[in-house]
Formats: structure tokens, sequence, C-alpha cells
């Protein structure tokens, strides 16, 4: 089968889009800015984030809707690692090194399928981590929204912080948030002008705040928007081996962002997402945004809520929102100027609400599941919102896999198999002990992680004379665990020492070569091992016979009627 990668194939936009990319770009413009100006860089890079990346990204992404660009949590790690590098962050050299090194990194681990790495990823980790980035989309405006710059060594604390000092909100900044968020609820319950809602609300605020004059901050206050397209920048190559480390971390960072937006945001088609495909496209948007003056970006969440929230229905709607961005600059650049901080800071409060919300379904469903997925889901939430980003996608990861191995080794477990007549068979509780001359059959679940031995060792039953078990082991195709072996090793021989024997029925290839290079097929002996075949019970079938010849040879032993089929054979005990 061709399984060589193809560029999604990119329908006609719907009139949807062209809104929703509109009301995008026009986000992107004091968004960008202030998270480059937050992290000391140029904010006209941040702004140019917005262009280049985000049509890459949208035209690439398998995951349609996701809006490539600048975020916070990349912006202030960039700045990290250029600061830990000795670098200087004016230099748009040194930048554009800097993130088409990330875009490499990003391909690298596309074309390697590290993608399924992210399928580890417990759903509650990832739903404490998309609400606490949430969160951080929230908090990081409450001062354009209010006038007040919370403080605190976390997101929390500032929250926290902010909400005590309400005395200390601007009133002018703190009404023009409140109105915006007003007329965007007013519009919002307006079925027809649902997905437009954040555009009137942007649009009307923003011209009341003109006619009446209220002192408020401005874009304009940022930084001034130049009536340009981004140029082609050179990187500095001289600052290659000062990156490489710190590539890899805004990469990691980037792309658990972006994680969070496929299962939060689904493709409208019923089309499946697939992170190794969006890692490609982020890596491509990178290398091609780094060369046109942009930051390092990655899947923006927030980004791609407000392109939701506009109504976006295709991938078009991100390419709009570069295309429109690209026409502010060049023709509307002093108008956009204009636009009032806390408009912006009211309408990502919205966004980042309706981010929370739309995870309630999900907190609840793991609140529902276990103690441990509730456990696992709090603590990457308070990772996200009080440690570096970089720190909690480790956490995270961390946690993923010991949530993994504990609920595999809970699931690891021995079931008996009594025949019922007619071919059918019944599970039961394993006996404590084998019965003499008789055969017991025993089905294996689990995955043969170390951690699952403990159980399975308790439900052994303990050896016999002259007694057979055989140990279905099905859906056991290979044994990442070499402790495995050796528990088989030890009851074989345990068996064998009673006068007893063990035959594993319905063995798969990759186990049974592991079987004959480890020994274990010699301990097992002639007919120990029943490969598995196409017919389910078919290793098993097979496995009585032998086992009814071999006690048919034993002292005290006497072949009995099997009741499944008729035929003279051992009876399977429980």
């Amino acid at each position: 089968m061709n399984r060589t990668p193809r560029l999604p194939r990119l329908a006609g936009p719907k009139p949807a889009d062209v809104t929703a990319g509109l009301v995008t770009g026009l986000f992107s413009i004091p968004e960008g800015m202030a998270y480059a100006a937050i992290a000391g860089f140029n904010p006209v890079a941040g702004l140019f984030s917005g262009v280049v990346p985000a049509i890459v990204g949208s035209l690439t992404a398998r995951t349609v809707l996701m809006v490539t660009t600048l975020t916070s949590a990349i912006s202030l790690t960039a700045q990290s690692v250029l600061a830990d590098a000795g670098l200087d962050p004016a230099s748009s050299g040194n930048i554009a090194m800097l993130a088409v090194m990330t875009g490499l990194v990003m391909l690298l681990m596309g074309v390697l399928r590290l993608g399924v790495v992210l399928s580890f990823v417990s759903n509650a980790v990832m739903t404490g981590f998309s609400v606490g980035i949430a969160v951080q989309i929230v908090t990081g405006v409450l001062n354009d929204a209010t006038g007040y710059k919370p403080h605190g060594h976390n997101k929390l604390t500032q929250l926290a912080d902010w909400m005590v000092h309400v005395g200390s909100w601007q009133l002018a900044d703190t009404l023009t948030a409140a109105a915006t968020i007003g007329v965007w609820a007013i519009a919002h319950a307006v079925k027809r002008l649902r997905t437009v809602a954040l555009l009137i609300a942007m649009a009307a605020v923003s011209i009341a705040v003109a006619l009446l004059g209220t002192d408020v901050e401005l874009v304009k206050g940022i930084a001034d928007i130049p009536s340009a397209l981004p140029h082609l920048t050179a990187p500095q190559w001289s600052a290659f081996p000062h990156l490489i480390g710190g590539a890899v971390s805004i990469a990691l960072v980037a792309l658990a962002q972006a994680a969070g937006i496929s299962p939060t945001v689904p493709n409208p088609d019923g089309s499946k997402s697939d992170a190794n495909r969006d890692f490609t496209a982020q890596g491509l948007a990178n290398v091609a945004g780094g060369l046109f003056q942009s930051l390092p970006v990655g899947g923006s969440l927030s980004r791609t809520g407000v392109a939701v929230s506009a109504g976006a229905r295709t991938r078009w709607a991100g390419i709009f929102s570069g295309l429109w961005l690209a026409a502010i600059v060049l023709t509307l650049a002093p108008l956009a100027e204009h636009i009032p901080m806390p408009v912006i800071g009211g309408l990502i409060i919205v966004v980042g609400a309706e981010l929370i919300t739309g995870k309630i379904p999900d907190i609840r469903l793991v609140l529902k599941t276990s103690p441990l997925s509730t456990t696992a889901m709090a603590l990457t939430f308070l990772a996200t919102t009080q440690l570096p980003l970089q720190q909690a996608i480790i956490l995270g990861a961390v946690l993923s896999l010991l949530l993994y191995c504990a609920q595999a080794a809970r699931q690891g477990r021995l079931l008996a198999l009594q025949p019922v007549g007619d071919g059918h068979w019944t599970t039961a509780v394993p006996p404590t002990r084998l019965s003499p001359g008789q055969v017991t059959v025993l089905d294996y679940n689990g995955v043969s992680l170390f951690a699952e031995l403990p159980r399975i060792e308790r439900d052994w039953p303990a050896p016999a004379p002259n007694a057979v078990l055989i140990l279905v082991v099905r859906n056991l195709p290979d044994v990442p665990s070499s402790a495995m072996i050796k528990l088989l090793r030890r009851k074989a021989e345990e068996l064998h020492q009673a006068g007893g024997r063990l035959i594993l029925a319905g063995v798969q290839p990759p186990l049974a070569k592991i079987a004959t290079d480890t020994g274990l097929a010699d301990d097992l002996g002639p007919g120990g091992i029943m490969p598995a075949t196409g017919v389910l019970f078919g290793p098993l079938e097979s496995a009585l016979h032998d086992a009814g010849s071999w006690l048919s040879t034993r002292p005290g032993s006497r072949p009995r009627p099997r009741p499944d089929t008729g035929e003279q054979g051992p009876t399977p005990q429980p």
C-alpha cells in the first residue's frame, strides 16, 4: 500500500470561513504583538507570525481548524532559549535561525512518526492540560481587560491577586471590556449573528470608544504597525550550535499545546486528525515563517478558538486569517492601530471561557472514571498553571505513563475456562490448587507488564501430582517483560517437579520465537507450545488432546469423556 504523505485535499471555502478569517486576522494584530512584547521581542515579529505560518500551517495540517501562529508560551520559551544561549533577541537573524531550527525538529518528529507518543497521553492528563492552557490565556489578558496587572509566581496566584484587588481595576478599561463581553453576548444570542459575534463586538465597541474619546490603551501603544508585508530574512547560521537544545524545547512546548486542539476542536467534516501530519504542518510553518520575520510558532488554542467562535468551517479559515492580516497590514494599518486593548482583553476572556466550558463534559467524565484519573487531571492542571510549560509537559507525560502502568497492572489476571458443552466455555475464578491427574485451563489477560506479575502469581494455582495446566495466551503477541518469561519457567519447573506439566496454547509467532531463544520451549518440552491458528479455540483443542495423550501414560491418571465433544480425553477442571 502506498503510504507516501500527500497534502490534504483543498476544497472550496465556505462564506463563514471568510468572516472567521477576518476576525482571526484582526485578533492577530494586538494578540501577536502583545505576546512578542511580553517576551521582549519586537512586536512586529509577533504581528508577522500570523501571516506566512498561518497560511502554510492551515494548508498542510490534518486538524483542519487549527491556526498555527505565535502563543504566549512559545514566545516566553523562545526568550528563555535565546537568553540561555547568550544571543541577542533583537537580532532578526537569531530569531530566524531559532524558528527554522524549531521547524526542522518538528519535521523530523513528524517523519519519525513520533506523534504516536501523544496517543499514550491519557484523556485525563490532556483535559487538565487544556484547561490549564485556557486559564493561562485568560490570565494573560487580565491587564488589558482591567488595567491592573496581577502579581504572583503562577497563574492561579495571579488570578487570585487580580480578584482581590478589584479596587485597583481601571474603570475605563473595565467598562470597555465589560461592554465588549456584553455586546458579544447579545450578538451571540441571535442565531444568525452567532458566527460574527466576535467581529460585531470588536467593531461596535472600538467605534464607541473612538466616538466617546474614552482614555484606554490602543494597539498603537504597543508598537506602530508597518504598512508592509514581511520580507525575506536570512538565518544567522553561527547561532546554530547554540540553539539545538533550545529548538527541541520550543518544539515540545508547541506540539504539546497543539495536541490539545484536535480533541477540543474536532474536524467538522468528520475526518480524523493525524498528530504526525500536524507535526509536519507546524514544522513547515516554522521553516517558512522563520524566513519571513516570524517568531517560532505552533498550533494556537486561543486563535483556533477565535476562528471556531467566528464560524470557521474548513481549513480556509486559517488561510484567510493570514491573507486578511496581510491585507490589513498593507491597507488599514493606521486604522487597526486604534483597536482598544480592553476590547481584545474582553474577547480573549470570552474565548478562554468557551474553551473551559467546552471541556466540562470531559472533566465530568474523568471525575466519574476513577480517583487515579482525577488525580492525574488535577496535577496536570496545577502543573500547567504553576510551572514553566516545558516542565508541565514532562510531568504530564510521566503521569500518563504511570496511569497507563497502573491501569495495565490492574487489568492483568488469570481466568479459569470451563467447558459447558456444544463447544462453549465459561469463565470462573482460578482454583487455589490444581487437581491431581486432571487438566486445568487458564486464560491469561494482560500485557505482560512487570507490575502485573505479582497479581498473576497470586492467582496461579498450586501444583499437584500429574496435573496439567494449559495457559491460553492468545491475546499476548509479545512479551515486553523478561520477568514474565522467568515466571513461566519457574512455574513450569514447579509443575515438572510435582510430576505435572505446563502447556502454552495460542502462542503468537513473536512469543514462540522468544520462547525458543530464552529456553522456555525446552523447559516446556515437546508439545509445550501450541501455536495460534485461525480457529479461536483450535490451539486449546490441540493442547487438550496432547494433555490427554500425556496423562494416559502417567500412573494414576485415567482419561474421561470430554463434555464438550464426547470424545475420550481429560476433563478440564476448575
